[in-house]
């Protein structure tokens, strides 16, 4: 099996091919847009793009261990709805401190993954149609809290939302930006140097062989759902960092941004292929997108759906390519 490509001299490996893409699709994004619009080709630019997006990031994390198996996660964006709802609502109302708030919707954003995660093996039914219900429920749990947005006003809470952290040369991030590089970082090591990230890439690549390998399929399926529900609750945390409220209607449609982030980084949507890194440039990429539309001012914010859509197109016609040379 031919599982290298030569480029020029250099022969570099089928499953790296997709985020090499991705990486070289960022950085020309990044160069036209230096060229085109004054201000742009700065490193606080690129940051930004980190700090708006910090709470899809970890949510797509999340996401990327689920496709990984071959599965899909529907529920994410109402979990993070929840999240912020649960969140804003404890805090305003019988005045929970945050010390509390946050691992109670760590839990309940886990546990909700863990359940999907069981249903979904224990009687072998479709994750599509499992996680589809949990959206629904999720979303519905939101306006039984309230139908209006909830601010949230605790001083702790709004102190750590608004701390700017100085890095060097005027640049800044958000406390934010630091807890998704943890998720990231983790994650990575998780898939790459430890049993669970074996099992992972196994049933994802074929889970009749892991089964036969003695590998855990059923508690890796399950453990992916809860790492998924729990980076959907922190990543409603993050939002709720950023918009200081919760909402019902908060995060509508952040599942198909999640699944684009993966695609787009080069996870196979069929699952054994595909890398946290590659998710993060899918994320920058979604991001500078919308940055490159706001730098334009002519366009309309609608015209980053187009823009993403055709590049969920091209890069699932790569994979297509990828998979089919792979396999020569």
């Amino acid at each position: 099996m031919n599982t290298t490509t030569t480029l020029g001299r250099t022969s570099v490996p089928a499953k790296y091919l997709p985020v090499l893409v991705t990486g070289c699709l960022f950085l020309a994004m990044f160069v036209v847009g230096g060229i085109r619009y004054e201000g742009f080709a700065s490193g606080q630019v690129v940051l930004n793009v980190f700090i708006d997006n910090a709470f899809l990031l970890v949510v797509a994390v999340g996401m990327t261990f689920v496709i990984l198996t071959g599965g899909i996660d529907l529920s994410v964006g109402s979990v993070v709805a929840l999240s912020t709802m649960i969140s804003a609502s404890l805090m305003a109302g019988p005045g929970w401190p945050p010390y509390l708030v946050v691992p109670l919707v760590l839990v309940i954003g886990s546990g909700l993954g863990l359940v999907m995660g069981y249903i979904v093996h224990a009687f072998d039914i479709q994750p599509f149609i499992v996680t589809l219900a949990g959206m629904f429920l999720a979303r519905g749990l939101c306006y039984t809290i309230g139908t209006d947005s909830i601010p949230i006003e605790d001083p702790t809470f709004t102190a750590f939302a608004q701390t700017r952290i100085d890095l060097f040369a005027d640049m800044w991030i958000s406390p934010s930006v630091i807890v998704a590089v943890v998720v990231v970082i983790v994650a990575t090591y998780v898939l790459h140097y430890t049993r669970l990230g074996r099992s992972v890439y196994a049933t994802g690549g074929s889970q009749q062989s892991a089964m036969l390998m003695g590998l855990p399929v059923g508690r890796t399926k399950i453990t992916v759902y809860t790492i998924s529900g729990f980076c959907s609750a922190l990543g409603g945390v993050l939002l709720s960092f950023y918009m200081l409220s919760g909402y019902g209607l908060h995060a509508v449609g952040m599942e198909l941004d999640a699944i684009a982030a993966v695609v787009i980084g080069g996870t196979l949507l069929t699952g054994g292929s595909g890398f946290v890194l590659g998710t993060v440039l899918g994320v920058l990429v979604l991001g500078l997108i919308q940055t490159i539309i706001s730098f334009e001012g002519t366009l309309s914010s609608w015209w980053t759906k187009i823009f993403i859509g055709l590049l969920l197109f091209v890069f699932i016609l790569l994979q297509r390519l990828f998979s089919a040379r792979a396999r020569r």
